[in-house]
């Protein structure tokens, strides 16, 4: 598959109620590496093996869920012509300047049917996956936890995921690759979607609430990781 477009999933920005207690969790059970905080009180970490400043951003709310998720793609230019396809779409953007997030650039925010909240950008800093670019060591010697190898896909819940689907097919150059349909053997229930060789990098399930989290998933090399931590 050629990647020219959206590359993959970037990073979530999740609402946790205790964001101390959060910050353990992820830390010392998952084992994620925390790369920064900043003013707005935001905690920032990514998994061992991803080169990127952050995938995974937390802050604390009085109702936990899910703020955004969001995809990289391949470079400005791309991110231009994304935000021009979502507006011809009928899809109002934001553009979020570079820097409002730590070490990410501009990104371009818009809401998909389901009422969640879908971020672009082309640009975040490498801050390499501390086991160097020449001659690396096979493995990280300070990981702790279940300690996954990368952020991976997410799945929302939320109404209009018909509407939802055709932008992510007819836009950003999404694919179905399983569904799962109600009772009466025609409607969507579920839509797992790729941009990618993976199985899949985003999941939309039919859900008369809006903006609804079911999960932000992490891959493991082994099972057995879960069972070490």
């Amino acid at each position: 598959m050629a990647m020219t477009g959206v590359l993959r999933p970037g990073h979530a920005i999740v609402r946790v109620l205790d964001l101390e207690e959060s910050v353990r969790f992820y830390t010392d059970v998952m084992g994620l590496k925390e790369t920064g905080r900043d003013s707005s009180g935001r905690v920032y970490f990514k998994c061992h093996d991803e080169r990127d400043h952050n995938s995974f951003i937390i802050r604390q709310a009085d109702r936990a869920g899910i703020d955004c998720f969001a995809f990289k793609v391949l470079d400005k230019a791309t991110l231009e012509a994304f935000d021009a396809k979502l507006r011809d779409h009928g899809i109002a953007t934001e553009r979020v300047p570079a820097g409002e997030l730590l070490e990410t650039g501009e990104r371009v925010r818009f809401q998909i049917p389901t009422g969640h909240l879908i971020e672009l950008y082309a640009e975040k800093t490498d801050v390499g996956n501390g086991l160097g670019y020449l001659n690396p060591a096979p493995w990280l010697p300070d990981t702790r936890g279940i300690n996954p190898v990368r952020m991976d896909h997410c799945l929302i819940y939320g109404p209009e995921i018909d509407a939802a689907y055709q932008l992510f097919r007819e836009v950003l150059g999404f694919s179905v690759v399983e569904r799962a349909l109600l009772e009466d053997g025609k409607s969507d229930l579920g839509l797992w979607l790729t941009c990618s060789p993976k199985a899949h990098d985003i999941a939309l399930v039919r859900h008369n609430e809006p903006g609804k989290l079911h999960h932000v998933s992490f891959m493991l090399e082994t099972w057995e990781q879960v069972l070490r931590a």
